[in-house]
């Protein structure tokens, strides 16, 4: 028998200060059977960092041709890619050829350490790649916010990220490794 995703709904609360974006989200997220709940809560905490109206969560762990999270525009284009990772440079070259703007959000600790180090010479060709880590603490400290029914609130800025519900209130601070040419 095979697994199935996990469902899971967040009524996510966006205060967005530098770039004046304010928006209540209700978000359903499929948590891949092998998908932790750190992973997952990276994946949403991606969408608070670049919220807006038309991105979305996509098949992810269930398809190689598409990334975690995007934006496409009217057209279809895809303005914006995130991958949650540490993807390998062939996949960050597909994105970066398909889409206006590539994002990475590593996560790990020391394995996106090692990640970095390797590819981050082989990366810099690319104009319109940002890579973000958010330490070790941050995202297992994000893990302990996963409830099957979510009620989030979350404010950015300058670089800080305050996210929490009525029990707990975290302050993540994403570490950028490359920002876009």
């Amino acid at each position: 028998m095979a697994l199935t995703a996990t469902i899971f709904k967040a009524q996510l609360n966006v205060s967005d200060l530098d770039r004046g974006h304010y928006e209540t989200y209700p978000l359903t997220l499929a948590r891949h059977p092998s998908e932790t709940d750190e992973r997952m809560m990276i994946r949403l905490l991606a969408f608070a960092l670049f919220a807006d109206a038309d991105l979305g969560f996509t098949r992810g762990l269930s398809s190689n041709d598409e990334p975690d999270l995007w934006k496409k525009n009217y057209s279809g284009e895809v303005d914006l890619w995130i991958e949650i990772g540490q993807p390998d440079e062939r996949r960050i070259r597909k994105a970066c050829s398909l889409a206006d703007k590539v994002i990475v959000i590593c996560y790990g600790g020391r394995a996106a350490g090692i990640w970095w180090q390797q590819n981050q010479d082989a990366l810099k060709r690319f104009d319109n790649l940002q890579v973000l880590n958010i330490p070790v603490e941050d995202s297992k400290a994000l893990a302990g916010l996963a409830e099957k029914n979510m009620q989030l609130h979350c404010t950015l800025q300058e670089g800080q990220v305050f996210i929490g519900n009525d029990k707990l209130n975290l302050t993540l601070v994403p570490e950028l490794w490359r920002k876009p040419d």
